[in-house]
């Protein structure tokens, strides 16, 4: 038999706990590949991802859950029921459709480049019974949210994003007073995700975010793969 036989077999003969590990892994690097706003600094992305069924089938794996831990996420950004909130790069919904179930009074707006993905998410809050969840049509230079928000969210998007400084300046217009802004991306350590020479250090993120005009107001270190860092601003 072919070597792709012998892989098959080996795979076949893992413990349960081995392949839900590669199922992870796998997961997280198509997540880490995945344009969800605009551009790697100013290269051009090489795939679109506007087949918004198809990609649901990654992004809303179970398997995510494992190390992307959204409970606990959104239980460290202290949400109050009424708030508003912005998911930018939100895809097919991941994260936007649990926002939304935790702020029942407030709303949830997901922003994305992509119209397919913009499509899926509203057709998708609808058969949830999610009236407080909207999505829109973002630009490579702005969000386009309908309204000011209590919290913007950016979960392995910000090294996604061109001009950064322009783009988070911008969007401290929209952010209502004691607004905040929450960056969950990919470590430079962290075995999944896009290539090393894409991802951001926190510090280099902080440092960046400070010169856009805001200040870290807390770190949170309980993802495996990923630093979460809250910011405010100044």
């Amino acid at each position: 038999m072919g070597d792709g036989a012998g892989r098959r077999r080996a795979l076949l003969a893992l413990p349960q706990g081995g392949l839900a590990l590669i199922r992870a892994l796998l997961l997280a690097c198509a997540l880490g590949a995945a344009p969800a706003i605009a551009q790697h600094g100013e290269q051009p992305h090489h795939q679109r991802f506007d087949d918004a069924a198809k990609w649901s089938r990654v992004f809303d794996d179970p398997a995510r859950e494992e190390w992307q831990k959204p409970a606990d996420v959104i239980r460290a950004l202290k949400l109050h029921p009424d708030a508003a909130i912005a998911d930018i790069g939100s895809g097919t919904g991941y994260f936007a459709v649990r926002l939304a179930r935790a702020v029942p009074q407030g709303r949830v707006y997901g922003a994305d480049l992509e119209p397919d993905m913009v499509r899926f998410l509203n057709e998708r809050a609808a058969k949830e019974g999610l009236p407080n969840l909207r999505s829109v049509l973002a630009a490579e230079d702005r969000p386009n949210l309908p309204g000011p928000v209590d919290l913007v969210l950016l979960v392995d998007t910000y090294h996604h994003v061109a001009r950064r400084a322009a783009y988070f300046e911008s969007l401290r217009k929209q952010l209502k007073p004691g607004g905040r802004v929450a960056i969950i991306d990919f470590t430079l350590e962290s075995p999944t995700g896009p290539p090393v020479r894409h991802r951001i250090a926190p510090q280099k993120v902080a440092e960046e975010m400070a010169k856009a005009g805001y200040r870290l107001a807390e770190e949170h270190r309980f993802l495996p793969n990923q630093y979460f860092l809250v910011f405010a601003p100044r």
